[in-house]
């Protein structure tokens, strides 16, 4: 007897399932019950936004092979639904899916600024450049109602502290007015994500991210203001979107990008069971292509966790990879300025309470 299915496309989303997480210590599977209630349309799926109690703000990293120690996350879950998301495991811990659960059941955190300005005011704070977007993206597209990046921002600016912001949103755009300023000064750098040219690949790969287009008009719109601003390739995937990398790079220096860098896709936990569902959905006749392609580059398996390879690969694809990479930066003149360099100098700390008299 066949398994029971049920139709599971749901435009605009990049998930296909809505599998546990690897934290829960129960299952569910679909049952006929007989009356075909298995064969009707599924429900529309609704986003869900809820206020996140927070303790800290800043999170410390320690990975050798990432450019930031200090980072801010303004969301958790992510609207966008890239399918390819590494930040999508992390819902398992608040016993929510990896799959659509990740894209429809958010977080914001409404008290960022505040808690910004107390950890920047701690006496043990040491001024060190904050990297805003590191997991899920900042201007995802609830931030036009809850403007916590907005916030956050405004708290940097006030205390002249650098920052860097990563996005694949042309709402970016909209805080112009706080980051040309700082640029001025050194405070910050942006980076914009492009993955695709291809409008059709991005609708069901990141489905609710901006258009290629929009992407390098904003790029264009940093580097007008004067704010430097790269372009990340990322992820790139093997089959589907790796023969653009050249593409995008030009385009993005057309557009004004300063520097570039690139990812090699990885498939953490549950990531690589949902991008393969992805792939049998919407590339079925690449699937099979794209995985031995990307494992060739794993040293045999889905995805390879060591710190420095993780983001490259190995094997004679990823370095032929690397090696179309940097050809295509000096070629288009990404590489033509030295590498940005936050100023330190400015931070001012806050403020905050009643000031401590000595007792000397």
């Amino acid at each position: 007897m066949a398994t029971p299915t049920r139709p599971s496309i749901r435009t605009g989303r990049g998930a296909v399932s809505n599998p546990e997480g690897r934290f829960e210590t129960t299952r569910s599977e679909i049952v006929d019950d007989g009356w075909g209630t298995i064969d009707e349309p599924l429900p529309p799926l609704m986003t869900t936004v809820q206020p996140e109690p927070a303790r800290s703000i800043i999170t410390r990293n320690q990975s050798p092979d990432i450019c930031f120690d200090q980072s801010i996350n303004p969301y958790r879950g992510c609207e966008h639904g890239c399918i390819y998301c590494y930040a999508r495991p992390s819902h398992g811990y608040l016993n929510l899916s990896p799959g659509l659960d990740f894209e429809t059941k958010l977080f914001y955190k409404a008290d960022a600024a505040q808690l910004l300005e107390r950890e920047l005011a701690a006496p043990t704070y040491k001024c060190s450049p904050i990297t805003i977007g590191a997991n899920t993206d900042p201007y995802q597209p609830i931030e036009r109602e809850y403007r916590v990046t907005r916030s956050i921002i405004e708290v940097l600016a006030r205390y002249r502290h650098p920052f860097s912001i990563i996005t694949k949103s042309a709402m970016i755009e909209r805080d112009v007015d706080l980051l040309a300023p700082m640029a001025q000064d050194g405070l910050v750098h942006a980076l914009l994500s492009v993955t695709t040219l291809s409008d059709d690949l991005k609708r069901t790969l990141e489905p609710r991210t901006a258009s290629p287009k929009a992407r390098l008009r904003a790029i264009r719109t940093l580097s007008t203001a004067g704010i430097p601003v790269g372009v990340m390739v990322a992820p790139v995937i093997p089959v589907l979107t790796d023969f653009e990398l050249e593409r995008i790079l030009e385009a993005a220096a057309e557009a004004g990008a300063s520097s570039a860098g690139y990812v090699l896709l990885r498939l953490p936990y549950e990531i690589k069971d949902l991008f393969r569902e992805w792939l049998e959905q919407n590339e079925p006749l690449k699937a099979k292509h794209v995985m031995s392609r990307l494992q060739a580059m794993r040293n045999g398996r889905d995805n390879d966790p060591r710190w420095g390879s993780r983001q490259t690969g190995e094997g004679e694809y990823a370095e032929l990879l690397a090696r179309r990479f940097e050809k295509a930066r000096v070629r288009f003149g990404l590489n033509r300025k030295p590498s940005f360099t936050h100023n330190l100098s400015l931070f001012t700390v806050p403020a905050i309470g009643p000031k401590q008299f000595s007792l000397l």
